[in-house]
């Protein structure tokens, strides 16, 4: 499957796109319960709630489970779909490459537990030679604002900020003069099960907590333009899979 010029302008202009019901629901009922099986048994690697926040106790809430590649086969088939492949060359404008050093997780968003994402770009958290590496957002239920859908603030991922406008981790500054007005620009899309976001690394969003009875299960994986190398040395210059 290709992107539309329609399409592939839009990802480029706004700095993300969504394709709706694009995974096939069996694959993401049986992503979905083999994720479930890791969350009850709040398998390692993962990030809680309270790591995230900087708090200070005991409880644990699963907030993503990490390296999720190598836990099940149905987790390496869906970062090796081979449907979704032209389109992330399209966007990356080369052969796309697996970097199995970030975002190669499942997202969660847990009832009455879970917290804020604060704004941020995703580019933080990776040490490569440019931006050019973009993430696939998948559904595996329905997403939206009171259970924390993303939401983006469009045309982000194209400029520059001062790093006045972030705090020490790398958070857009809520109460920033600046940042209040470009946030007021933030947009959304519900999403149902299937559903996929493509988005650039340098494009802002964020999502609110899970205020209602039921997680919200995600999954995100992250790829780059084979010629855009990793920093030697850092956390980035980790395993790499070749999307051809």
């Amino acid at each position: 499957m290709q992107l539309t010029e329609e399409q592939l302008k839009k990802f480029n202009h706004d700095g993300f796109l969504i394709i709706k019901n694009f995974a096939p629901k069996e694959l993401c009922d049986k992503i979905l319960e083999k994720a479930k099986e890791h969350l009850e048994k709040k398998q390692a690697p993962i990030e809680s709630e309270q790591e995230y926040m900087n708090l200070n106790e005991n409880k644990i809430t699963v907030r993503r489970l990490r390296q999720v590649f190598n836990r099940e086969e149905i987790f390496k088939e869906w970062m090796t779909y081979k449907e979704i492949r032209p389109m992330l060359k399209q966007v990356l404008g080369d052969t796309p490459v697996l970097t199995l050093a970030h975002h190669n997780s499942i997202m969660t968003k847990m009832p009455f537990e879970s917290t804020r994402t604060f704004w941020h770009q995703d580019r933080r958290y990776w040490n490569f030679e440019n931006d050019n590496l973009v993430s696939v957002w998948l559904a595996l239920g329905d997403e939206y604002l009171e259970n924390g859908l993303l939401e983006f603030i469009p045309k982000t991922h194209k400029m520059d900020f001062s790093k006045d406008r972030f705090d020490e981790a790398s958070n857009f500054l809520d109460e920033h003069e600046e940042n209040k007005k470009l946030i007021e620009e933030r947009v959304h899309q519900n999403l149902e099960k299937g559903d996929i976001v493509l988005f650039h690394c340098q494009t802002l969003h964020h999502a609110s907590k899970n205020k209602t009875e039921k997680p919200k299960i995600s999954f995100v994986y992250t790829v780059k333009a084979q010629s855009n190398k990793p920093i030697k040395g850092t956390r980035s210059d980790f395993e790499e899979i070749v999307l051809d």
